[in-house]
């Protein structure tokens, strides 16, 4: 009898096997910063100093990814942030 071994999968392998997605919130013309940096502490419970960056690059960049995960997280994490006002999107994260 002959026992075929088969390599262990690497820990990086093994996570790229889930699919991962990301939150992507836009700029728009209507929400002040002050505003957007409180949302991203009161949903995401990120701290001041994370909030205000990310808000930041939201203002400087147009867009900021604020969640990463499986996609039925991302999703709620999308409809959130819609339901606070702001426009946001859901993409597969590539990296």
């Amino acid at each position: 009898m002959t026992t075929i071994l088969q390599p262990a999968p690497r820990a990086h392998e093994a996570a790229s096997a889930v699919p991962r997605w990301r939150a992507v919130v836009w700029d728009d013309p209507v929400n002040l910063m002050t505003y957007v940096t409180a949302v991203f502490r009161e949903y995401f419970g990120y701290s001041t100093a994370r909030a205000e960056e990310l808000m930041m690059r939201v203002h400087t960049r147009g867009r900021a990814t604020v969640s990463t995960g499986v996609r039925e997280r991302i999703e709620a994490d999308v409809m959130a942030m819609h339901s606070y006002g702001l426009r946001a999107t859901l993409e597969e994260d590539e990296g």
